[in-house]
């Protein structure tokens, strides 16, 4: 690996472990404070949309700021990144979000790993999940033809409403599900449910791309 892609994976590291520090530990602060799920709920929309918008701010001009990889594959399939970059920064987000949960919970003072209980399943999840992914990358493939100043706010926007707007409150992202996965609170997912959310936001990933690609005569 040379150093311009040790840079750029190490910031793909970093960021999604900050993204996932940021999702599972509003979510336990959430609780702590509050029996309250709305308020909960509240909580963890807003630290996630604001705390998502300043990790691209910071990284977008390094790796791209993917932080996810259904973008990573996305981005591979538009022919912007190498199969290696692809492969090496899908690598290195799942392994930063799985270091972000493991300090989301030691600094909450939780067991280091846990197996999260919450049942995520149903057709109508499903759902939801696909449309969160395709919403998602909509945004991202939409937005930066704008402007790449103004996509970070627009994907903190994007994802702090679609928290509420589907039914799987928005994972839309493989690295941080399976992180996900090892936290029994708040934002935890049953790992028998992991593999149905990761083959649906590829799908939905692919599908927006297909979309935007038509629509931009891509």
């Amino acid at each position: 690996m040379d150093r311009e892609l040790a840079k750029k994976c190490l910031a793909e590291f970093a960021g999604t472990c900050f993204l996932v520090m940021i999702v599972m530990g509003s979510g336990i602060m959430g609780e702590n404070m509050s029996s309250d799920q709305l308020a909960v709920l509240i909580a963890n929309s807003i630290a996630v949309g604001t705390g998502l918008t300043a990790l691209i701010w910071i990284f977008i001009s390094i790796s791209g700021a993917h932080f996810n990889p259904a973008v990573s594959l996305v981005i591979y399939l538009k022919r912007e990144i190498t199969l290696q970059h692809c492969v090496y920064f899908i690598l290195f987000q799942f392994a930063g979000g799985f270091l972000g949960v493991v300090l989301a919970n030691t600094m909450f003072g939780l067991d280091v790993i846990q197996i999260a209980q919450t049942d995520r399943g149903g057709l109508h999840i499903y759902l939801g999940e696909f449309i969160a992914t395709f919403g998602l990358l909509m945004t991202i493939l939409g937005v930066r033809k704008l402007s790449l100043i103004a996509l970070a706010p627009a994907v903190g926007l994007y994802i702090a409403s679609a928290i509420w707007f589907t039914s799987s409150t928005s994972f839309a992202n493989p690295a941080v599900t399976l992180a996900r996965g090892f936290s029994d609170t708040f934002t935890g997912i049953h790992p028998e449910f992991i593999f149905v959310y990761i083959a649906l936001q590829a799908a939905g990933a692919v599908m927006a791309m297909l979309f935007m690609n038509f629509l931009q005569n891509e």
